[in-house]
Parts: C-alpha cells; structure tokens; sequence
C-alpha cells in the first residue's frame, strides 16, 4: 500500500514539474515594425507622430488548448512580447547605410526596372540591359551590399529580441513590406515570376 502510494507521489509530482513554455511570433508587431523601417529606408513614411505611452492596438492572443489543463497542469507562456521597434546602435546604423544607398544607388534603377525585390527579401539586378554600361559594376556592387545589410538586418532583429531562430519569419515579413511599399512601376517576384507593381 505504502508502496503503491509513494508512486503516486512520485508520479504526481513530475507531471506538475512538467512545464510547457510557449513563445509565440509576434507577427503583427514584425508587421508594424517592418512596415516603419521599410519605409523610412525608402523615403515614403508620412507617419504621424505616435502617441508615447502607446495605444497598443495589440491584439490578444488567446493560450492553445493543451490536454494537461484536464488534469490540473497548465502551461506555461512567456509574459514578455518582443519589441520589434527597438532601436540598436546596430539596427541604426543599417538603416543609416540603407536609406543613404537606397537613395543615391538603387532608386533610379527601380525606377527604370533593372532592379526588383526578391521573394526571400532582398534586391537583385532583373534587368542588366535596362543598365547603362558604366553604372553595371557601381550597380552590382550597391545591390551586394544592400543584400549583406538585409540580411544583417533579419538577423539583428532576431537576436535583439531574444529570439535568433525567428530570422527567417523576420525575413518572410521584411519581404512582403518591401513590395507592399513599393513605387508603382517597381518589380518585385511572386512565385518564381516577375510582375510590377
């Protein structure tokens, strides 16, 4: 009986010792965040001031069902949610280089379609012919180095919130607001193909 009762014990309390930790991807935080950085690297944020303290237009997300509430073990979520607007020197810095190149380097090319967004969130030369032959190398090497701070970027944001194995979601949402504020006329892919917007 002693025995029998002990197990129990034991039992009992590794399951409650059992503690499931959530960490959800802010998705609509990334969203707001991408859509503020794109588009002050592109020249086209006419964003009104926002409020401090913060509205929070945060959605709630509501916890997932986990069959061990049945029997008394709720999970565990990160109380936390990451700020995708923070502001590191290293962050900064990028965005200083990309606004700058974007400006001097890439616009008038995407404005004439040689250049486009990739699905994946970076630039490519679509069209070389649509380049005069003496911008080729310049161009080549502005495309090259905004594609190192793409990517650098991703990846800052990710670590600067805590979470590197978000890179890619990061990217994935980078990608679309690259295209979504977009000039008309610019080229973007979707799904392997070029169109323009």
């Amino acid at each position: 009986m002693f025995r029998l009762l002990g197990a129990s014990t034991v039992a009992a309390l590794a399951l409650t010792a059992c503690v499931t930790i959530n960490v959800y991807f802010p998705a609509a935080e990334a969203r707001e965040a991408a859509k503020e950085f794109v588009e002050k690297v592109l020249d086209q944020a006419a964003q009104p001031a926002k409020p401090e303290g913060g509205g929070g237009g945060m959605a709630m997300e509501l916890p997932r069902f986990d069959p061990l509430m049945l029997i008394g073990i709720a999970p565990a979520h990160a109380q936390s949610q990451p700020d995708f607007n923070i502001k590191t020197p290293a962050i900064t810095a990028i965005q200083a280089r990309m606004e700058q190149r974007f400006d001097s380097a890439l616009r008038p090319h995407f404005d004439t379609g040689a250049l486009g967004f990739t699905e994946d969130g970076l630039v490519v030369v679509r069209d070389a012919a649509a380049l005069q032959l003496k911008d080729r190398v310049p161009v080549n090497n502005a495309v090259a180095d905004e594609n190192r701070d793409r990517k650098a970027v991703y990846r800052e944001i990710a670590v600067a919130n805590g979470h590197p194995e978000w890179e890619g979601q990061i990217r994935s949402v980078f990608a679309k607001q690259w295209v979504d504020s977009a000039k008309s006329g610019w080229w973007y892919q979707r799904g392997g193909a070029w169109k323009q917007k």
